[in-house]
């Protein structure tokens, strides 16, 4: 085992929040492997960027020996949870919670050891409870309490409805932990309510209380609002290559820096010596194009990373883009603008609704990468090369 020092700080690295930091020391003191909890609901098939921030930490106590274990929230998944939601949320048919948890394990296994991976469904012990241990597991909290967290207390504020079911869903992901008799539980900062209820059912059902240990939430490719698909900033782990590197060599720079710290396996050290180069003159491109090939190969594998950062170098670096292309400059709001409303600003398409018909056809690309959102917004402060069809292209720089 690492030592205990040495243990925290790579726990610790990007982390938001962790509760009780002294309690886990501890816990790592005694030598044991710890059992480590990271719980998702299967809502959608595909995983981004933002979703692996959290599984990075989950891998970084699985390097250091400890036993990690991926829920799958197959139970609570069909409640829906309702965090940071301001209305009632559907729940998911069983037949889509199986279909997206396939698709989950497979996908987590491109970040963790399989084989020391311990994969585990809710139901397994939810499913059990029936009517009578809920009625049981209800009596352990209170509405008061519930209702102490930011989204039912704005919901009951504003006499929004709030389903029973979605009360619910606290209680079910703090049993989690009490069946698995979790030591430690990751979860992103929107999720430290429900982390801290299963501290206080482990406490209530006679367990030692989990630690409990926040990632931030992501920001997108735009830098401002946190990857989200319905947004279009996300860069999904299951696309092609070439998108995904196409899409991380146009964050900003300072992005760059965020991205590294919470999505790279690169030693903080040697992420701290990157940026010092970059102080004293060394170009950031290059820094974001080792990120853009780490995060490729980690999904596809070394030679598609490598065909990837080839195919950008020939497209980007080594003049395959005309010479004569025109440049434009065009003010953008502080959140960034829609790829639509930019093509229609640079004169790349007639009207917004023909952008979005080109886009819907895969007739796009921004820095030689297909655009298959019409949600896209491009950050204000970077130039881009926008192409539409084979022969319009143009860069465009937003102030």
């Amino acid at each position: 085992m690492v030592h205990v020092a040495e243990a925290m700080a790579i726990i610790k690295r990007g982390c938001e929040e962790l509760i009780v930091e002294e309690d886990l020391a501890r816990k790592l003191a005694t030598g044991r492997a710890l059992r480590i909890k990271l719980g998702l609901d299967p809502t959608a098939p595909d995983l981004h960027l933002g979703h692996t921030v959290v599984i990075n930490k989950l891998k970084h106590f699985q390097d250091l020996g400890h036993q990690v274990q991926f829920l799958i929230g197959d139970f609570t998944g069909m409640i829906g949870d309702p965090t940071g939601k301001n209305q009632t949320r559907p729940p998911l048919s069983r037949e889509q919670i199986v279909e997206n948890a396939r698709s989950y394990r497979a996908q987590m296994a491109k970040i963790l050891d399989p084989g020391k991976t311990q994969v585990m469904f809710n139901s397994e012990w939810s499913d059990k409870l029936g009517a009578e241990g809920m009625i049981r597991l209800s009596a352990r909290y209170t509405l008061a309490r519930l209702l102490e967290r930011d989204d039912f207390a704005r919901r009951f504020r504003s006499r929004q409805p709030i389903a029973m079911h979605e009360l619910l869903y606290p209680l079910m992901q703090g049993y989690d932990s009490v069946a698995m008799k979790a030591d430690v539980e990751l979860g992103g900062t929107d999720q430290k309510f429900n982390l801290l209820v299963g501290r206080e059912l482990q406490k209530d059902f006679g367990q030692e209380p989990q630690c409990v240990l926040t990632m931030p939430l992501l920001e997108g490719t735009d830098g401002v609002e946190k990857m989200s698909k319905s947004l279009g900033n996300y860069v999904g782990i299951a696309e092609p290559p070439r998108e995904i590197f196409g899409k991380l060599m146009r964050i900003s720079d300072e992005l760059m820096w965020r991205y590294l710290e919470l999505l790279s396996f690169q030693d903080m050290r040697a992420i701290q010596a990157k940026r010092r180069a970059v102080n004293e003159g060394a170009n950031p491109r290059d820094v974001k194009f080792d990120l853009a090939r780490e995060i490729v190969e980690r999904f596809h594998g070394p030679a598609a990373a490598r065909r990837a950062g080839e195919e950008f170098n020939a497209r980007f670096r080594e003049g395959v883009l005309p010479k004569d292309m025109p440049e434009l400059s065009l003010s953008a709001p502080e959140g960034g603008v829609a790829i639509a409303q930019l093509l229609k600003q640079a004169g790349l398409a007639p009207s917004s609704s023909e952008a979005n018909r080109v886009i819907e056809q895969g007739g796009v690309k921004v820095d030689g990468a297909k655009v298959s959102d019409r949600g896209m917004r491009l950050a204000r402060g970077r130039s881009f090369v926008i192409q539409v069809g084979k022969r319009k292209l143009a860069r465009v720089t937003l102030r």
